[in-house]
């Protein structure tokens, strides 16, 4: 018989909608209060918006919505109904937030410090939004559905659209915004990166030895980290063994492969990054 998928509790529904709504507000914080009163854009949607409202006297909130709207539309089938209302929502918030604070004066008229601090603040806030389930831009959406049809990366999609955001943006604005305009938009990635993946990061680690057993027992007694093991079979050897698997924080790495390579010189160690670990009782245990 097939699980029934439980909803979101209220208390998780709450929690989604307070951190997008923060970083909806702290997008609109960046876009007017540093970047747009420097003519410094961001990527995607926001950056056409800017655009548009630099040319005509509509207000930028006003592009935020109806830009972004028609392309969450047009993906609802295939972002799903919670994903759609979140970012939908994230949408609303940023674009009141952008009308409230157009007439407030800008936080500096340093370039530079606009792109910085306009640029972390944009990535703290994207990145809040889609960490708890929702998004701040339709050009990550429309990206997905073209990706599907041309069989492409979607990152590759989006570098595309964001190169001809930035190459237009040197024509209505001038060259060394648009220059300016592609620091901010990476030093926002960067920080997207870290909101959403975090700064503590861990590595999964994958060991192949005759040694397992003393591998898998000197982990646990002495990193206080539990193991599994995989049974294998050597593709030239032909020999059953079984393959250690265990995940690390970053500081433990040194520590283990030292211990590895104590019991088992020649052993295969394979590294790999891990943004997010969740259940299966990932813990620090008491170390012997």
């Amino acid at each position: 018989m097939a699980k029934v998928h439980k909803g979101l509790s209220f208390l998780e529904i709450l929690k989604r909608f307070v951190f997008i709504t923060i970083g909806s507000v702290l997008m609109g914080v960046a876009l007017e209060l540093f970047l747009v009163p420097n003519n410094v854009i961001d990527g995607g949607i926001a950056g056409i918006s800017i655009m548009l409202a630099y040319l005509t006297p509509l207000p930028l909130g006003l592009y935020l919505f109806l830009v972004n709207v028609p392309f969450l539309i047009l993906g609802y089938k295939q972002i799903g109904k919670t994903f759609a209302i979140s970012t939908l929502y994230g949408i609303i918030v940023m674009s009141v937030t952008t009308s409230l604070l157009h007439h407030v004066d800008a936080f500096t008229e340093e370039k530079l410090l606009a792109v910085l601090f306009g640029g972390l603040i944009l990535g703290a806030g994207v990145g809040l939004a889609i960490r708890f389930g929702g998004s701040l831009d339709g050009v990550e959406i429309v990206s997905i559905l073209i990706a599907k049809k041309l069989r492409m990366p979607v990152g590759q999609i989006i570098m595309i659209f964001n190169v001809v955001i930035f190459v237009i943006a040197g024509f209505v604005f001038e060259w060394d915004s648009a220059m300016y305009s592609m620091f901010t938009y990476y030093i926002a990635i960067k920080l997207i990166d870290i909101v959403v993946e975090g700064l503590d990061e861990s590595k999964s680690v994958t060991i192949i030895s005759s040694e397992f057993e003393e591998i898998s027992q000197a982990i646990i007694d002495r990193l206080g980290r539990t193991t599994t093991l995989i049974q294998a079979r050597g593709g030239y050897s032909k020999e059953d063994t079984q393959m250690i698997y265990c995940v690390v924080s970053r500081l433990e790495l040194a520590k283990l492969k030292a211990i590895v390579q104590s019991i088992d010189g020649k052993a295969f160690i394979a590294i790999e990054h891990v943004s997010d670990v969740m259940g299966g009782g990932f813990s620090k245990g008491s170390i012997h």
